[in-house]
């Protein structure tokens, strides 16, 4: 295989969950020339099933494959595999099901991916979906890739932001109960997405001066009290601290009409207060491209938007659009983050 630009940016991409859908997709995207050509890749992972992917996909092999421990930033090649040949997952004989040996192999390559991306070995991470249900198997408690990403970072906090359509999301709340949110509000919980939306779209999106959208929790806003008081208790204070730290925000708007007017680019990112407030309109308009984005870490980190699709493993069904995208906006990310250091530093 020829050898590459070793100038070229380094992006991680851990595998996922051994039994989902992780090592199809992440196959399937670095097989198209046009992913290649963005970057040099890092994929944290087993060669076996790998391979195995590629060969159910009818791809050839387009990678070298060398132990997890010899790979370094200067390995010279396109795509290499950091290949974890001590787990012997075929010979195990697992199914398609969260599994405690799949929470332990997914844990091993985040974590091993993100002290690499510290260490500066990888300049972004693009992680394919775990299974929440075999990291409790394996007994780790972290909820899901965003919790483990802010304590292994030492982040103060983060956000998760959705890119897909014309939307870049961001949640206050995320995997709390809709019974419970109301209980989680405070005015830092809604504070703190709003600044890292703004740095975020400074720094990763090149927009020199972003203008943020604040969606209301209750219908209409509240009503002025009338259906809740979060927005004027907890939301609008929230806002005005962020207008008084220089931020373009406005708010709390109702959501069933902030997300129409965000449609016509109004605002460069809308702040949800929950879950499916934010993730509807965006999986509506960008069901197969939308992507996360991790603010708030030292690192840039992005994810498909979708799980591990134990259903459909097998199969070859399962399409690569969002870790394509998910590729794509790491390498944008990249570029935009080393000219806003060039610019910062003249």
């Amino acid at each position: 295989m020829a050898l590459v630009d070793l100038n070229k940016p380094v992006i991680g991409i851990t595998m996922g969950d051994p039994a989902g859908i992780g090592p199809e997709i992440v196959v399937k995207a670095l097989a198209e020339p046009e992913v290649r050509r963005r970057a040099r890749f890092k994929v944290y992972g087993l060669n076996e099933l790998l391979a195995y992917a590629a060969d159910m996909a009818e791809l050839d092999v387009f990678w070298w494959r060398d132990q997890h421990e010899r790979v370094t930033r200067d390995y010279p090649q396109s795509v290499v595999i950091a290949d974890y040949d001590e787990v012997d997952w075929l010979g195990a004989n697992l199914k398609k099901r969260p599994t405690k040996l799949g929470g332990q192999v997914s844990m091993q390559l985040v974590m091993d991916a993100v002290d690499d991306a510290l260490a500066g070995q990888i300049d972004a991470l693009v992680t394919a979906p775990i299974s929440k249900e075999s990291w409790r198997l394996a007994g780790f408690k972290y909820p899901g890739h965003t919790e483990l990403l802010t304590a292994r970072c030492r982040a103060k906090c983060s956000a998760m932001m959705f890119v897909g359509g014309p939307f870049r999301v961001v949640l206050a709340t995320v995997h709390e109960s809709l019974f419970d949110i109301r209980h989680q509000f405070t005015i830092g919980r809604i504070f703190n997405p709003i600044d890292l939306a703004h740095e975020a779209l400074i720094k990763w999106f090149g927009i020199a001066n972003p203008k943020i959208a604040v969606a209301a929790l209750n219908p209409h806003a509240g009503e002025e009290g009338q259906f809740g008081d979060e927005e004027r208790r907890i939301i609008g204070p929230a806002i005005l601290m962020a207008q008084e730290a220089g931020i373009q925000v406005e708010g709390p708007l109702p959501a069933d009409t902030l997300f129409y007017q965000a449609l016509d680019g109004r605002w460069d990112a809308v702040v949800a207060m929950y879950h499916d407030q934010g993730l509807i309109p965006v999986k509506i308009l960008a069901f197969d491209k939308a992507v996360n984005v991790t603010l708030g870490l030292p690192i840039i980190r992005t994810s498909p938007d979708h799980g591990t699709a134990f259903d459909i493993v097998g199969s070859n069904a399962a399409r690569p659009d969002s870790i394509k995208a998910a590729i794509h906006l790491a390498c944008d990310l990249v570029q935009k983050n080393l000219k806003h250091k060039i610019k910062n530093y003249k």
